[in-house]
């Protein structure tokens, strides 16, 4: 078969299942965490299927953004979201673990979108924690291949991933450490202001008419840490969503003009090229997933 054919029909699966959402491949399983100061972390850990429990295989710890991991309408409510589960099933298509902290429900919270950054009561250090807790237990388990695990956050989960690999903040001391990182619209401004340097390589997926998390303090990052990133043409807050359009959301607080609320929203070409740029991305640091 010729080369273009494999990525025609590579491309094509990712846009069917990006358009009209994806079962799960593996039933996921609820572990809780000991975490710092006394709190239990919800965790959901999904594996690849055919797989045995003791394999070790690729890890991604996946960060939800400020609106937690589930539903909250719809036939979905309760469950993964449309774009959680859409990317943990890609992802376990590859042949990799994935595993979703829930910073938000153990801390009775269920969203922290329509908050002010200076009342929010889950900060940027809780979720860090958070991070590091799950590491120290995947550092635990005999399926974690110790070498071979990312960070993967949107939005709110994004900014954790820069606040969890900033060389220039001390973090704690740990047997497993993320081998690449991915974020999609970070916020960047305090990175940007402390002077951000990566612990390990980072990429930033970000879009360029996102007015929640804009992208002009992100790209001034990358260009200031020498980190990677790719900025898609006409794209809100949130447009790797497999589901519904852009909206206007007047109740957010925090985004570029405040008090006149945030624009999110799919875009039905860039989400699934962002998609497919997370599968190549970690195929190219991890190549042949499965092989091992």
């Amino acid at each position: 078969m010729h080369p273009f054919q494999h990525l025609h029909r590579g491309l094509l699966w990712l846009c069917l299942s990006w358009g009209l959402g994806v079962s799960a491949q593996g039933q996921p399983v609820s572990e809780l965490l000991p975490g710092a100061n006394g709190l239990a972390l919800k965790t959901w850990v999904f594996h690849p299927p055919q797989k045995t429990h003791d394999t070790p295989r690729p890890v991604v710890i996946a960060l939800h953004g400020c609106g937690g991991i589930y539903a909250t309408v719809g036939s979905r409510k309760g469950q993964l979201s449309a774009r959680h589960q859409g990317m943990t099933d890609l992802l376990l298509a590859q042949g990799y673990s994935v595993v979703w902290p829930d910073s938000l429900t153990p801390r009775q919270e269920t969203s922290l979108c329509e908050q002010s950054m200076a009342s929010r009561q889950v900060r940027q250090s809780h979720r860090r924690s958070d991070v590091h807790t799950t590491l120290a237990w995947l550092a635990q388990q005999t399926w974690t291949d110790r070498q071979r695990v990312a960070l993967l956050g949107w939005s709110h989960g994004g900014s954790t991933v820069l606040a969890s690999s900033d060389s220039t903040q001390k973090l704690p001391q740990a047997s497993v450490t993320p081998d690449v990182a991915l974020a999609f619209y970070p916020g960047c401004t305090d990175a940007l202001r402390r002077a951000y340097q990566p612990s390990w390589p980072v990429h930033m997926l970000l879009g360029a008419a996102d007015d929640w998390t804009p992208a002009a303090p992100c790209v001034a990052l990358g260009q200031q840490a020498g980190m990677s990133f790719k900025l898609y043409p006409d794209s809100h807050h949130g447009f790797d969503n497999p589901v519904g359009q852009v909206q206007h959301l007047p109740r957010v607080p925090n985004g570029q003009h405040p008090g006149l609320g945030v624009h999110a929203g799919r875009n039905p070409v860039t989400g699934p090229q962002a998609w497919q740029d997370v599968l190549d991305l970690l195929k190219q640091r991890w190549p042949d997933p499965a092989a091992r």
